[in-house]
């Protein structure tokens, strides 16, 4: 007999998860809100290794940091899975965003579904252009970076995205850290100094296209 009984984890990291452990919990989520769009109730590591380029064997130890998960002779349940995940990265309630920059990069971000999605919400949007301060971009209002702190406790704000060229992002940033933001996403070419007890997170393209292109020379002198 089938023992049907779920095996799912304690919701909270413990200390020492490495970071590439917690990275690829992301990747796990995206795949499995694919595999239920697609109409599947239940997977197994195999196949989500598959989809991934990895071994259920690394699925399955990542997933052990956390507790035990799945159903034998069964798998894993997605709607299920994902939830214990989401419950794991602190997304299983909506997180409000502010966002610093309405210039382009700011605007394509504004239109971006994904976040929603995943749990974050852009709510308050900040700039310095008198031309956008006062109006609302994507259905968002647009404030002066004036009225950052008063938005930002109104709203409860933890988390924000800079989006603004490098020579204003640590100015961006000291405001949102003094107005209690938590954790930054960003996206200025440029590193931040930050207080140990605020997050941030780079996303710089072009590193990103270095590193490709650095594979693909390799590859190719490799051959």
């Amino acid at each position: 007999m089938i023992d049907d009984s779920p095996r799912q984890s304690a919701l909270n990291a413990p200390e020492g998860v490495p970071k590439a452990v917690v990275n690829r919990l992301s990747l796990y989520l995206r795949e499995l809100q694919q595999l239920t769009r697609a109409g599947l109730e239940t997977t197994s590591s195999t196949r989500l290794g598959e989809l991934l380029g990895l071994t259920g064997a690394q699925i399955r130890k990542d997933l052990a940091y956390f507790g035990q998960f799945g159903y034998p002779g069964i798998g894993y349940r997605c709607h299920e899975l994902i939830d214990q995940i989401r419950n794991i990265l602190g997304t299983s309630h909506t997180w409000p965003v502010a966002l610093v920059g309405v210039g382009n990069l700011g605007r394509a971000l504004l239109r971006y579904k994904g976040f929603s999605l995943r749990g974050f919400e852009v709510v308050a949007v900040f700039d310095v252009d008198h031309n956008v301060v006062g109006s609302e971009v994507e259905g968002i209002p647009v404030f002066h970076v004036d009225e950052l702190a008063d938005v930002m406790r109104q709203r409860q704000i933890r988390l924000a995205i800079v989006a603004v060229p490098a020579a204003a992002a640590q100015k961006a940033a000291d405001r949102l850290v003094e107005a209690g933001v938590e954790g930054i996403l960003n996206f200025a070419p440029v590193t931040l100094s930050l207080p140990a007890n605020v997050t941030t997170v780079g996303v710089d393209l072009a590193i990103e296209l270095e590193q490709l292109s650095f594979a693909v020379v390799n590859r190719n002198e490799n051959a």
